[in-house]
């Protein structure tokens, strides 16, 4: 089993929203489209549904080309943000009803159902209606109608947006788990970065319609491709700033801070840095930590981490910690960056080294 987009396009008038993509989910995966809000995520869900038709390209399905075929006719299934229920029906109903149209039996039915609802912790709400569920259940129910098809492709466009974040993280941790075992593909749209982290699988990065990059999450995470690619996958916003080697020493610009390494192979000249938030931290982390200095712009305590925006030469940084690390706007903080954990991009914006 394979879902393959070849060179699919979809344009709207003069407007282009998806540009050329080529992409291929295999069985038994996880798949995370991250981007943006307006990136392409849905209008992308949306072709491999069925329910919009690329303008260019074509969608390959367990090796059948299924570009004009109607989602009606296809083995899918389909999860929104919205809580998307039939309020007269009760939760049993809402969840049986994609199979009562199969012709399969009413114990059939039954015994799907309680299977489903077990799994999904809605074994004891069978019998309300969802303006009785909170949104939570109302979620798990969709997810219930969703699982109980025995899709083949899955599509959940982000699927817990709407949630508090209780509900988010209790969710996220259990979708893997829903899909074990099943013979299908699934594909999960999100803005967020910790989505993806969380769930893990494989990520498309997309930025304005383009597929930026596609592989294992932790390998898109760790090592991305380009600037784009990295600024995509960070939550807070990746530090970028202007850099320059000559010989082991390497120096922001306005020389306001200097380090050395060896481990870097690269030519002297000019490059850009990449340091993501929890790399700046308001303690040494590891043992080629350096110090940087900066005013405090914005001071934000969570309870367990600490977010601080600073000013340092003429660039905003934002720095991440674990605790609770209070600082005072306007005030001179002095934090430290951990040199090992840089990636550094040409030019071009091309990932170039990564310690």
């Amino acid at each position: 089993m394979s879902l393959e987009l070849k060179n699919v396009e979809k344009k709207v008038g003069l407007d282009t929203h998806i540009y050329s993509t080529n992409l291929r989910f295999e069985k038994n995966t996880i798949n995370i489209l991250l981007g943006s809000t307006l990136a392409g995520k849905t209008t992308l869900m949306q072709i491999m549904a069925g329910l919009h038709k690329p303008t260019n390209g074509e969608i390959w399905f367990n090796e059948k080309n299924v570009t004009g075929v109607a989602v009606q006719k296809r083995n899918v299934s389909m999860v929104y943000q919205q809580f998307i229920n039939y309020p007269n029906f009760t939760v049993f109903d809402n969840i049986a009803s994609p199979l009562k149209i199969t012709g399969i039996s009413s114990d059939e039915i039954k015994k799907k159902v309680i299977e489903v609802s077990d799994l999904l912790k809605l074994s004891g709400m069978l019998d309300k209606k969802p303006n009785e569920l909170s949104g939570g259940q109302q979620q798990r129910t969709a997810l219930a109608r969703a699982l109980i098809k025995d899709s083949g492709l899955i599509l959940l466009d982000e699927p817990l947006a709407n949630l508090d974040f209780k509900l988010r993280e209790e969710l996220r941790e259990e979708l893997p788990k829903l899909f074990e075992n099943r013979d299908c593909i699934v594909v999960y749209a999100t803005t967020e970065p910790s989505d993806a982290l969380l769930i893990g699988g494989n990520t498309a990065t997309l930025e304005e319609g383009k597929i930026v990059q596609y592989g294992k999450t932790i390998d898109v995470y760790n090592k991305p491709t380009n600037l784009v690619s990295a600024r995509v996958f960070s939550d807070p916003p990746i530090n970028i700033s202007d850099v320059k080697k000559n010989g082991d020493t390497f120096s922001l610009s306005h020389d306001s801070v200097k380090w050395k390494s060896k481990s870097i192979s690269l030519k002297d000249g000019n490059y850009k840095v990449g340091i993501r938030p929890h790399n700046i931290t308001t303690y040494k982390e590891g043992a080629n930590s350096i110090e940087i200095k900066g005013k405090v712009l914005i001071s934000e305590l969570s309870g367990s981490e600490s977010l601080i925006h600073f000013r340092n030469s003429n660039m905003n940084w934002v720095s991440l910690s674990n605790g609770t690390h209070q600082m005072n706007v306007g005030q001179e903080a002095k934090l430290y960056m951990n040199v090992d954990e840089f990636m550094y991009f040409d030019q071009n914006n091309k990932l170039v080294s990564n310690v």
